[in-house]
């Protein structure tokens, strides 16, 4: 079992490679220049890190997955996530990264809004690939940051690290929103294997075994995180996977409804709903009447 190191703050991360700390909350690395380099290693994250590596050497796993990982490709984490890195033999990785803990962004627009930022809950197989004209991109925007560290510390240096930060950051959403429509060769089945899975759920009649299925349940089941599924979702379609997954509840309550003398109450339990008023509830917000109010209109 590979000893876990927590990485608190940036100089955690900085003294496992031997690379200089600027700032005690951000860094910028260039593991190029990384002076030590441990083989294989486990890093448990309390800050948020985004890395660009330009060559394969070697695999990242989160959970029981490895990271999609290739040439010109961003991954990143946020606090509270686990990787195992394993490196190949004798190769070091030539990479950039930016790390920053959660204190830099409290009290700002970025801390209000981080959380947009979804990518960094991508936890299994979805890195971020870029073309050479994003990669340079990236590449400026990690340097404006460096830069700004170097600079003497004065009033205005936090609002200009988290700035770029931000920017950094809304580079990475507009590369990923792109990548959802141009990696269209590996994508493109994702919306109709939910469609099928979903019919397949309520056809089988598993609501009223299992309840109302998750956006996980159908992100597990198409091998995506469930962040990632419902970027993908909502991104190809307008609308939420959930909305998804409520439509389809709503057009068979709807079925039974009219084509059976089942109560309300019956129908919300068969459904899969543990309290007859959610189901009815979800109902007129749908459809703008309550199921008996439907009833009786048809």
């Amino acid at each position: 079992m590979n000893e876990i190191m927590n990485i608190d703050c940036v100089d955690d991360y900085n003294r496992i490679f031997g690379l200089e700390t600027l700032h005690p909350l951000v860094s910028v690395v260039d593991l190029s220049k990384a002076e030590s380099w441990p083989s294989r290693f486990v890093l448990n994250y309390g800050v948020y890190a985004v890395f660009l590596k330009d060559t394969k050497c070697g695999d990242i796993r989160y959970g029981r997955k490895m990271y999609d990982y290739r040439d010109g490709t961003i991954v990143s984490f946020g606090p509270g996530q686990v990787t195992e890195v394993e490196l190949v033999q004798g190769y070091h990785p030539s990479a950039l990264g930016l790390l920053f803990h959660p204190d830099i962004i409290r009290g700002t627009s970025l801390g209000h809004d981080i959380r947009q930022y979804s990518f960094f809950s991508y936890d299994s197989t979805e890195a971020l690939h870029l073309s050479e004209r994003e990669k340079s991109i990236i590449v400026d925007c990690f340097a404006k940051i460096r830069q700004e560290l170097e600079q003497h510390v004065d009033k205005h240096s936090k609002r200009l690290i988290c700035r770029n930060i931000e920017l950094l950051l809304n580079y990475c959403l507009r590369f990923y929103e792109r990548q959802f429509i141009t990696r269209s060769d590996a994508d493109d089945d994702v919306l109709s294997r939910f469609e099928r899975l979903l019919n397949e759920y309520f056809d089988q009649n598993q609501m009223s075994e299992s309840g109302i299925p998750t956006v996980r349940y159908f992100a597990d089941k198409v091998c995506l995180s469930p962040n990632y599924f419902g970027d993908y979702i909502k991104k190809a379609t307008g609308r939420t996977a959930q909305d998804y997954i409520h439509t389809k509840i709503i057009e068979i309550a709807k079925e039974r409804i009219l084509s059976s003398k089942l109560s309300v109450s019956q129908i919300a339990y068969e459904l899969g709903f543990q309290y007859p008023q959610h189901f009815s509830r979800m109902f007129k917000n749908n459809t703008g009447m309550t199921p008996n109010e439907y009833r009786s209109a048809n």
